[in-house]
C-alpha cells in the first residue's frame, strides 16, 4: 500500500523533535491529538455534571435518560450530514464548524431550564453524555490521521489519539467536582456553578477553533474525486457497522452520564466523589491504551478487540449484584483497565481492510450506525432505573456486549488486515 502520508498536502517537514507521535506522522495529527485532548476534557466533566445539572432542575431519571438519548441521536444525524457532505466540503471547514457549533451547546444548556429548549439543544448540539467520544467529530478525525502517517504506524497513532482523549477525559472528570468547591469557597449556589461549567465548555469549542484553524487543506484521495460510496469493502463495511451498533446498543446502557446517575441514586454519591471514580476509572483505561497496539502487533487486532473485551463485560455483570460501593468502585475500576483496548485497535482494523478511497464513507458508515443504536439505550436505561431499583441496564450492557464480542470473533477472525497477513 502507498505511503499514507502522500495523502497529506505538506506545508511544513515532518518536526523530529515530536516524541509523542510516531516518526511518520504529519504535523497536522499532533493538532487533531491537542482538539480531541481539548473535546474530551470538556467531554469528561459535562458526562458528570449533565444528570446533576437536569437532576438539580426536578427532573427525573427517565428525564435524564430521554436526553441523552437524543444527544447522540442529534450526533448521529450531525454524521450522516458530514458524511455526505466529506466529499464536496473540506475537512478542516467541516471541523471548523462542529467547534463552533460545540460552543453554542455550552452557551445554550448556560442560559436555559426549560425541558423542551435542553432537549432541542441537545439534538441540535455537541454535548456527549458518553465517557467516549460519538461525535461528529470522530468520523472527520479518523479519516485525516489515516492519510497522516504510515501504515506501520497507523494503530500506534489511533491508539495515541484514543490515550490523549481519555487522559484529558479523567481530568475532566476530576474537574466536575468545581462546583461544590464553588459552592464551599465562594457560596455560589449550585445551579450558577454547574451553569458556569457549560460556559468553559463553550470556551473550549473556540478554542478547538483556533487548534482547527492551523490544520492544512486535505485533499481527498486520488480514486476518491470521483466517488465517495464504498466499493470492494462493501460488505465487510456493512457487517462491521452491525457489530458495531450492537455493541454501542449495549454500551449506551452503561454511557457515563447513566452511570452517574445510577452512582448519585443508589449510593447518594456527592459530585466530588463520583468526579474520583471517574477520573481514576479514565487514568486506569489511558494505561490499558498504552498497551494496546503491542498487543496488537502480538496477537492481531481482532483477538486483541475480543479478548480484552470479554473480561471487562463478565466483571460488568458482576456489579448488580453487589451491595457494598468499595466493592461496585472495585469492579468499576478492574473493567476500565480492560474494556477501551478495542477502540485503538477497531478504528485501525476498519481503516486498515478497505482501500484509502473508501475511508471517508467507512469511517461515517461504522460511526453513524454507532450513534444511532448507542441512542436507543439511555432512554431505556433511565426508564428501568425509575420503575426498578436493581441495575438492569448494567446487566443487558454485559450480556449484549458479550453477544458482540463473540460474533465479532466467529465473523472476523480470518479476515487479517495487511500489516498481518
Amino acid at each position: 500500500m502507498p505511503d499514507a502520508r502522500h495523502h497529506l498536502e505538506r506545508t511544513t517537514p515532518l518536526d523530529p523533535r515530536i516524541r509523542l507521535l510516531p516518526q511518520s506522522a504529519h504535523p497536522d495529527a499532533a493538532r487533531v491529538l491537542a482538539a480531541r485532548a481539548l473535546r474530551s476534557f470538556a467531554d469528561g466533566f459535562v458526562s458528570i455534571l449533565l444528570p446533576a445539572y437536569l437532576l438539580a432542575l426536578g427532573f427525573d431519571a427517565l428525564a435524564v435518560g430521554v436526553i441523552a438519548t437524543v444527544t447522540l441521536l442529534g450526533s448521529a444525524g450531525m454524521t450522516i450530514a458530514v458524511g455526505a457532505l466529506a466529499g464536496r466540503v473540506a475537512i478542516r471547514v467541516l471541523l471548523l464548524a462542529a467547534a463552533a457549533l460545540m460552543a453554542g451547546t455550552g452557551l445554550g444548556f448556560a442560559g436555559l431550564q426549560s425541558f423542551w429548549p435542553l432537549l432541542v439543544v441537545a439534538f441540535v448540539g455537541t454535548l456527549n453524555p458518553s465517557s467516549g467520544d460519538v461525535s461528529v467529530f470522530l468520523p472527520l478525525e479518523h479519516t485525516l490521521l489515516s492519510r497522516a502517517v504510515d501504515d506501520r504506524d497507523r494503530t500506534a497513532l489511533f491508539a495515541r489519539y484514543s490515550l490523549a482523549g481519555t487522559l484529558a477525559a479523567a481530568l475532566g472528570t476530576l474537574f466536575a467536582a468545581a462546583p461544590d468547591v464553588a459552592l464551599a469557597r465562594l457560596g455560589l449556589d449550585p445551579l450558577s456553578a454547574i451553569r458556569a461549567m457549560f460556559v468553559l465548555y463553550a470556551a473550549i469549542g473556540l478554542a478547538t477553533v483556533l487548534i482547527y484553524r492551523r490544520i492544512g487543506p486535505l485533499p481527498v484521495a486520488e480514486d476518491a474525486k470521483t466517488s465517495r460510496l464504498l466499493g470492494p469493502s462493501r460488505r465487510i463495511v456493512y457487517r462491521l457497522a452491525a457489530l458495531f451498533s450492537l455493541d454501542a446498543f449495549a454500551g449506551g446502557f452503561v454511557v457515563q452520564s447513566i452511570l452517574a446517575l445510577w452512582l448519585f441514586q443508589r449510593f447518594d454519591l456527592s459530585l466530588a466523589l463520583a468526579a474520583s471514580i471517574f477520573f481514576w476509572s479514565s487514568v486506569l483505561t489511558s494505561l490499558s491504551l498504552l498497551l494496546a497496539p503491542r498487543v496488537a502487533r502480538r496477537f492481531g487486532l481482532v483477538n486483541t478487540m475480543v479478548f480484552t473485551h470479554l473480561p471487562a463485560n463478565f466483571i460488568l455483570l458482576a456489579i448488580p449484584f453487589v451491595a457494598e460501593l468499595w466493592l461496585v468502585i472495585a469492579l468499576l475500576l478492574m473493567r476500565s483497565l480492560l474494556s477501551q483496548m478495542d477502540v485503538p485497535t477497531r478504528t485501525s482494523y476498519v481503516m486498515a481492510i478497505v482501500t484509502p478511497a473508501e475511508r471517508p464513507a467507512a469511517a461515517s458508515l461504522t460511526s453513524v450506525p454507532r450513534s444511532l443504536a448507542s441512542a436507543a439505550s439511555p432512554a431505556l436505561a433511565g426508564y428501568l432505573f425509575l420503575a426498578s431499583s436493581f441495575a438492569w441496564p448494567l446487566l443487558l450492557c454485559g450480556v449484549l456486549k458479550i453477544v458482540y464480542d463473540l460474533s465479532l470473533l466467529a465473523m472476523f477472525r480470518h479476515l487479517k488486515p495487511p500489516e498481518e497477513r
